[in-house]
C-alpha cells in the first residue's frame, strides 16, 4: 500500500517538474494568427505574450475594419497558441499515463 503511494508521489513530483519545464519552453515558442488574408498578422508566444503586430497600410484609414481584423487576428493567434500548447503538453506528458481528457493547468 505505501509503495504505491510513494510511487504516486514521485510521479506527481516528476509531473510538476515537467510542467515547469513546459511553461519555460512556451516562452520561446511562437505562433501566428492573421485576418483579412494577411492584412493583419499577430505573433504570440505560447506563454500568451504578444510579440508583434503587422498591419497592412491599406486598412489604416478604416477604423472599424482595422478593429475587426485586429480582434480576428488576435483570436486566431490565441487558438493557434492553445493548439500548440495542447500538442506540446501531450507530447511531453505522454509517459505519465494520464486519464483521457485530463486538462493540465495551462
Amino acid at each position: 500500500m505505501f509503495g504505491n503511494f510513494k510511487d504516486m508521489m514521485q510521479q506527481a513530483q516528476q509531473m510538476q517538474f515537467k510542467l515547469a519545464e513546459l511553461q519555460e519552453k512556451f516562452k520561446d515558442i511562437y505562433v501566428e494568427g492573421e485576418a483579412g488574408a494577411g492584412m493583419v498578422k499577430v505573433t504570440m508566444s505560447c506563454a500568451g505574450k504578444i510579440q508583434s503586430i503587422d498591419i497592412d497600410p491599406s486598412v489604416m484609414g478604416d477604423k472599424e475594419t482595422l478593429e475587426d481584423l485586429m480582434v480576428a487576428a488576435l483570436n486566431n493567434a490565441n487558438a493557434a497558441k492553445e493548439e500548440r500548447v495542447k500538442s506540446e503538453t501531450e507530447e511531453m506528458m505522454g509517459g505519465f499515463n494520464l486519464p483521457p481528457g485530463m486538462n493540465l493547468p495551462f
